[in-house]
């Protein structure tokens, strides 16, 4: 018999296979992370701003010595970031088997497309005065910012949209509330959707509103490699306008690293966004288990392998799943790194580079989320029949209406609570024995027919109003 140890070895196969599912099973629903943040992207970047700090350095005129670039100069140094693809990863990754030192190799990358040009004479102005966390900091800020603007925010507003339109669609549809899971006051479908629409807005518009920090102030964040080789330039002033020219807020204090602290505020509103996220895939799936929702099939598509009717909500559960995920690994990240042991520790080299996993399984669940609530279709009868079968809710405006007609002076409004729960609570009621206790009130004509002309499937408030209104 064979054992496993006798079969193919699946890590010599090429192309290579994933480790991870967001490489392997559900690359495409990620894919656009990888320009923004994957390991070559680091690289890309940390090219980017080696050569946005040599080039800014001569413009400021901030080491002796150097001058002016040319036209010609700078769209050469600029096209190093610019053509950075698969020959060059793999001469960045024989560079660094030497050095052992990604952001070493980096430098040495540069150094050797500028050797024998114009440039070779300001070759030691490539991570001139730099630290490599000088570096590192402003790529991953780039990198993040690039990847929440052209990627996740992009998928996140279009999935808030979506909800939204739902929600305006479904704005005069009654729909009977669970609170506690038991049966509650009407609501409509539409004002669901639109309070989730309304709450993942708002973490949508802290996201957009976050600010990316950078620093480039050497070793310790003293200026001191800067000041002892060029004492009279104004050295936070050229640090101060680097930064801000690369797009990032300057952060002036700071130890060896950035402190890290504005990613921890933007993955607690990524995750808060994944969480409420979460509340909406858990709603749904339940609504559909109650029949609220239809879901529509693709031809050829399985709902169980064993029992051929089910069509199962996976989209949600995936979703569900997901959002796990990426909440803890925003948790960790935004816990680690804001910690660093005095001026500098590496806890957070290599956290960083699961900042794009975190982001991969959210973008990952706004995906399945939005194909997910595609599929949907509303069932209005299943709506109406349970609300038809809770005349019992109409108990709580009948005690408002007659707790409303005692402060008015009417006689005979006396324990309105009491006597309703005495009416619904563990009884079955329906129309008729809902109308017969309002008649025998005493409740002013006005009031008592407008209550007896009540029904579960109207008592709604303003709900629709409030769709209307206030859903932006």
């Amino acid at each position: 018999m064979c054992g496993v140890n006798d079969w193919t070895s699946l890590a010599d196969l090429e192309p290579s296979i994933a480790l991870g599912p967001l490489d392997g099973r559900y690359r495409g629903a990620v894919a656009g992370l990888v320009d923004h943040l994957s390991e070559p992207a680091l690289n890309r970047m940390r090219l980017h701003v080696e050569v946005e700090w040599f080039i800014h350095l001569c413009a400021s005129d901030a080491v002796p010595g150097a001058r002016p670039l040319t036209d010609e100069e700078i769209d050469l140094l600029r096209a190093i970031p610019a053509g950075f693809g698969a020959a060059g990863i793999a001469e960045h990754a024989d560079i660094e088997r030497i050095t052992v030192h990604d952001v070493k190799a980096v430098e040495y990358y540069i150094k050797r497309r500028i050797e024998g040009t114009s440039l070779d004479p300001l070759r030691e102005l490539v991570h001139f005065a730099c630290t490599s966390e000088d570096i590192n900091n402003l790529s991953y800020a780039l990198m993040i910012k690039g990847a929440v603007e052209d990627v996740w925010l992009p998928a996140a507003s279009a999935l808030v949209a979506q909800v939204a339109d739902m929600g305006r669609e479904a704005k005069a549809i009654p729909m009977l509330s669970r609170t506690h899971g038991q049966t509650a006051t009407p609501t409509t479908l539409g004002k669901e959707f639109a309070v989730l629409a309304h709450r993942l807005g708002r973490q949508v518009r802290r996201v957009e509103a976050q600010e990316h920090l950078g620093k480039i102030n050497g070793a310790t964040g003293t200026f001191g490699a800067h000041t002892a080789a060029a004492p009279g330039t104004d050295w936070i002033e050229v640090s101060r306008t680097f930064v801000e020219g690369l797009g990032l807020t300057w952060n002036p204090l700071t130890t060896q690293i950035e402190s890290h602290d504005w990613q921890a505020e933007l993955y607690a509103d990524v995750a808060r966004f994944g969480r409420i996220l979460h509340n909406l895939a858990t709603d749904v799936w339940t609504y559909v288990s109650l029949g609220y929702f239809a879901q529509a099939t693709t031809k050829g598509s399985i709902g169980s392998s064993a029992m051929p009717h089910k069509i199962n909500p996976i989209r949600f559960e995936n979703a569900e799943a997901n959002l796990e995920i990426s909440a803890a690994l925003f948790d960790t990240l935004g816990a680690t790194l804001v910690t660093s042991r005095l001026q500098r520790d590496l806890t957070d080299s290599s956290s960083q580079r699961n900042i794009g996993v975190a982001f991969g399984h959210s973008l990952l669940a706004i995906d399945n989320v939005r194909r997910g609530l595609g599929t949907l279709s509303v069932n209005e009868a299943a709506l109406a029949a349970d609300l038809d079968a809770s005349w019992e809710v109409l108990a709580e405006p009948i005690q408002s209406a007659m707790r409303a007609a005692a402060v008015a002076g009417v006689e005979g409004m006396e324990d309105p609570y009491e006597r309703l729960k005495e009416l619904t609570r563990g009884h079955s009621i329906d129309a008729e024995a809902i109308r017969t206790f309002v008649g025998g009130l005493g409740l002013p004509a006005e009031t008592s027919a407008r209550l007896a002309a009540l029904t579960p499937g109207t008592y709604v408030g303003l709900a629709e109003k409030l769709v209307d209104d206030y859903l932006a």
